[in-house]
């Protein structure tokens, strides 16, 4: 049900007779569960509207209007509240967490709408034969999951679910309606990797191209695992495994559909796929083709400059040699810069926890004091904060950093050309 909080003048809604404090209860009889429904039916020229009136009268009115006509009516609330994730994956980084941070760091999400509207990936896990029936009514595509094994007992064990072995017929249903998919595989070593990697890769791939794509992202495991299930970590060798069999499967596909995140290649110490080889970037917020578009948009940034400032620049352990050379093409073309990328360990999680991305404010503070002096700029990119905001993951701002370290401290939007400006210019856009 969706409660009306206004109706636009002149609009379709108003012409009924719509009024603030009316409940939408249906589109062609299908209850309205929130604001997608009305989204999709509000882009319709046919449609049954239900309505119950503030009287109490319940009644239905057939609706005909241009495609890009909108009945104009918004909402007390939106009814996308979060749906929570119901399984205990072996993996799961949330479980890896200390105690004390913000309450928002500990929600585990598992909300197919989330998924659509923001490319949130989920497990299906907890979707009601409704749920799966209104993905498909209402076109909700492209969706991001969290397949991790195609094996069903495997994937039970792995997510902790009894349901998850569901996921099959699920892909299957989606892919027969026309729901285009992206797919990740978390990769634990000695659970779903080698053979059982190879038939996850082979069985999604059946359903190319409504599934358009399979990322393989290796484990993030922090310090806190006491208790829970053991997970080695990856090596270059291992790395390097796979890589060769991703490759060797993408040849036998004849198409770039298993696509590896970044971390395996700096692990390996190989070089990302080309630029071509991504597409769209459909996963690149999975981690998987950020550094070929990086390389690329700092190509096509570089130019003949002066800034004589020596700056701090920071990265995780893992990318830090890859940042390095990066920086070095900017110096090559900045008269008077200096640029040292500090490489900053995770104590806080642990040290295999190597990402720039999850980098503590105290950990990057401890860095500067120590390597820092002589240095006026400290720069990084803002996925060491949380989105939108100037705080870091354990709670300090950007403004304490300064204060604390008495440096300038400038925040790149995680782009090549962002990269470039904040190493070249003196004043940022």
């Amino acid at each position: 049900m969706l409660k009306i909080k206004a109706v636009e003048k002149n609009s379709i809604g108003d012409e009924l007779g719509l009024e603030k404090g009316d409940e939408i209860l249906a589109f062609d009889g299908n209850n309205a569960v929130d604001i997608l429904d009305y989204l999709y039916y509000d882009e319709r020229e046919f449609f049954t509207l239900t309505v119950r009136q503030t009287n109490g009268d319940v009644s239905s009115c057939e609706i005909e209007k241009y495609e890009d006509e909108s009945l104009g009516l918004t909402f007390e609330d939106d009814n996308l509240a979060i749906k929570t994730c119901h399984n205990h994956c072996i993996f799961c980084f949330i479980d890896q967490m200390p105690c004390g941070m913000r309450d928002s760091l500990y929600v585990k999400d598992d909300d197919y709408r989330q998924s659509f509207l923001h490319g949130n990936f989920v497990t299906l896990t907890n979707l009601t034969k409704e749920d799966e029936d209104r993905i498909v009514r209402l076109n909700l595509s492209p969706l991001y999951i969290s397949v991790h094994t195609m094996n069903g007992e495997l994937r039970k064990q792995m997510t902790g679910n009894r349901f998850a072995d569901k996921i099959t017929s699920q892909i299957e249903k989606f892919a027969k309606n026309g729901i285009t998919m992206h797919t990740q595989v978390v990769l634990a070593r000695d659970f779903n990797d080698g053979k059982e990697l190879e038939y996850t890769a082979r069985e999604l791939f059946k359903y190319y191209p409504n599934v358009k794509t399979m990322a393989v992202v290796p484990v993030g495991m922090t310090k806190f695992r006491d208790g829970l299930t053991k997970i080695r970590d990856i090596d270059s060798d291992y790395a390097k495994s796979v890589i060769d069999l991703a490759r060797a499967l993408n040849a036998e596909f004849e198409t770039n559909f298993i696509q590896l995140g970044d971390e395996f290649y700096f692990r390996a110490g190989l070089q990302v796929e080309p630029y071509e080889f991504y597409g769209d970037f459909a996963q690149i917020e999975n981690g998987v083709g950020t550094t070929a578009k990086f390389l690329k948009e700092i190509d096509e940034n570089l130019e003949n400059r002066t800034f004589n400032k020596k700056i701090l620049l920071i990265s995780g352990t893992s990318a830090s040699e890859f940042i390095k050379e990066q920086a070095k093409k900017v110096e090559k073309v900045t008269k008077g810069l200096s640029v040292k990328v500090l490489s900053v360990k995770n104590e806080f999680f642990g040290e295999t926890v190597n990402c720039t991305g999850l980098l503590t404010g105290q950990d990057i503070l401890k860095a500067v004091q120590n390597d820092g002096d002589g240095y006026e700029i400290v720069v990084m990119p803002s996925h060491v904060l949380r989105e939108n905001t100037n705080l870091f993951l354990d709670g300090m701002t950007v403004d304490e950093l300064a204060e604390k370290t008495g440096k300038k401290i400038r925040i790149t939007d995680g782009t090549g050309e962002s990269f470039v400006k904040a190493l070249s210019l003196n004043k940022l856009a």
